[in-house]
């Protein structure tokens, strides 16, 4: 027996997001049938991020057990023949026994891409957020600033989270412009349920001048999730990295 991990990539757009659930298709269903009609085994992964419906990833990661005999770096060949045009795996190796994708220390990343111009762009509706407003990226950069370091996110969270610690530390929080495409990147430990939406929601309630950069502050301290902007649509997010202590960097960009 020996454990294999994946990195996988998928446009998010036709998938219930990563997990297995009753009521729609999901990314890690395809990958579990694609890996029993490789195999033979009734294999089910585990995945480092339960991306949301709608969400995109170009580097998320996943494990199982196997007996196959096919060497660990062709898997990913092999599968990728067995998969749909929107799930590609970038990549396949062997690992140590007790490597687990979520227990293992880690720092995700995420982009959320906002298409910030007056009319819509049909090619980039998939994967980008439109907003026809202008947005003042100077304020949301010093606004973003009060979220670095460690705090209590329970205010950024979904009220339906089952988990007990709120407190996150990010690490980074970068908004970049590039002409009409603005793109909000954060790492971090690990992140609460809507998190990064509510975040970037937020930040463009900033960006349109209903909130002062300062704001984000006292939603912090308020910790209550009503005190934040809305959730931003999940078609604008992308996992883009997942970075374990092993130092070994999964990183994708876009083309």
């Amino acid at each position: 027996m020996k454990r294999i991990k994946l990195t996988i990539a998928y446009d998010g757009t036709n998938y219930c997001g990563w997990q297995v659930q009753p009521n729609g298709i999901t990314v890690e269903e395809v990958v579990n049938k694609a890996l029993k009609k490789l195999t033979g085994e009734d294999i089910q992964v585990i995945g480092a991020s339960r991306t949301d419906s709608g969400v995109h990833a170009l580097g998320n990661v996943a494990v199982f057990d196997t007996h196959t005999t096919i060497p660990p770096e062709r898997i990913s060949y092999a599968l990728n023949q067995r998969l749909p045009e929107d799930i590609v795996i970038v990549k396949s190796e062997e690992v140590a026994e007790d490597f687990h994708p979520r227990y293992c220390d880690c720092s995700k990343t995420y982009e959320y891409h906002i298409l910030n111009t007056r009319i819509p762009i049909p090619t980039k509706r998939l994967t980008n957020y439109f907003v026809s407003y202008d947005l003042d990226v100077e304020k949301m950069r010093k606004a973003a600033g009060y979220l670095i370091g460690e705090h209590d996110f329970v205010s950024f969270c979904n009220v339906r989270t089952d988990v007990e610690d709120t407190v996150r530390t990010v690490t980074e929080l970068e908004i970049l412009k590039d002409g009409e495409e603005i793109t909000i990147r954060i790492s971090g430990n690990g992140f609460l349920y809507n998190m990064v939406r509510i975040i970037v929601g937020t930040l463009i309630r900033v960006g349109r001048g209903f909130y002062e950069p300062e704001k984000v502050k006292e939603i912090l301290e308020a910790k209550d999730r009503k005190a934040a902007g809305v959730t931003a649509p999940p078609h604008g997010l992308i996992l883009a990295e997942i970075r374990y202590q092993s130092n070994v960097l999964l990183k994708f960009e876009f083309h």
